[in-house]
């Protein structure tokens, strides 16, 4: 065996479990030089040539995935994955034009939830129904 054995496991946090290049959708070729690198426990999206911005989110802060397809991302076999998540840097990561996109999606979502669970987070959305009660009278501070 070779020492690239952990490519494909589990097993290891570190483990790479997927390594796609963004493509062209010209007959779906990876002519770019971004790279998306998906692990149990974080998305990393490699952009740059001579200049390489690196953009990094743990997995556990992922909280919904959306996968599209235009037709001619279809027809080129590819599909785009985004990431709507809680970071506050990159609130939505694109892993654009990439092969094995379904596969990609569904173990980003069963991933995000386990390292949710193993982190003992709960996933929430403040949707800004502040009733700060300061002074406790009863009444929120905002309309009194």
């Amino acid at each position: 065996m070779s020492d690239n054995s952990n490519f494909m496991h589990n097993d290891n946090d570190n483990a790479i479990v997927y390594s796609e290049r963004k493509r062209i959708l010209f007959l779906g070729l990876p002519w770019t030089f971004t790279k998306y690198i998906i692990t149990p426990e974080y998305i990393t999206i490699r952009q740059g040539l001579f200049n390489r911005v690196e953009d990094d989110c743990y997995m556990y802060k992922v909280s919904d995935v959306k996968l599209t397809a235009s037709l001619l991302e279809r027809i080129c076999g590819l599909g785009t994955v985004i990431c709507y998540t809680g970071d506050i840097t990159t609130p939505e990561l694109r892993l654009t034009h990439v092969k094995r996109s379904k596969e990609i999606k569904a173990y980003l979502l069963k991933q995000s939830e386990t390292a949710r669970l193993r982190r003992r987070t709960l996933n929430t959305v403040d949707i800004g129904a502040h009733n700060d009660d300061l002074d406790h009278n009863g009444i929120p501070d905002s309309i009194e």
